[in-house]
């Protein structure tokens, strides 16, 4: 299991408390992940992703790991604690303002 950690404003979306768990079928991927939780939670089908090009929501970033996974590529694998279920998948809303 994927244990993925979404920012406020998509878990009320989601209508989840906490963190959700999901399956992913092949390689551990951040398209797979989201391919993953968008099934399975349809309602933030183009709230992560723009739903024509498939490229992340501005303000949006990826961090697993300790990591700022949000300029890699979708098919790069996710570090193997992330794919093994001991570390997260981070979405997190990016601070912005001035």
């Amino acid at each position: 299991m994927i244990v993925v950690v979404l920012p406020a404003h998509l878990r009320t979306l989601a209508r989840v408390d906490g963190e959700v768990e999901i399956e992913v079928d092949g390689p551990v991927t951040q398209r797979s992940v989201l391919d993953a939780l968008e099934t399975g939670y349809p309602a933030l089908r183009g709230t992560i992703r723009d739903h024509a090009t498939q490229k992340r929501r501005p303000f949006l970033r990826f961090f697993a790991c300790g990591q700022d996974l949000s300029h890699e590529s979708p098919d790069a694998p996710l570090p193997d604690a992330v794919g093994q279920g001991r570390e997260p998948f981070l979405i997190i809303g990016a601070m912005a303002g001035g």
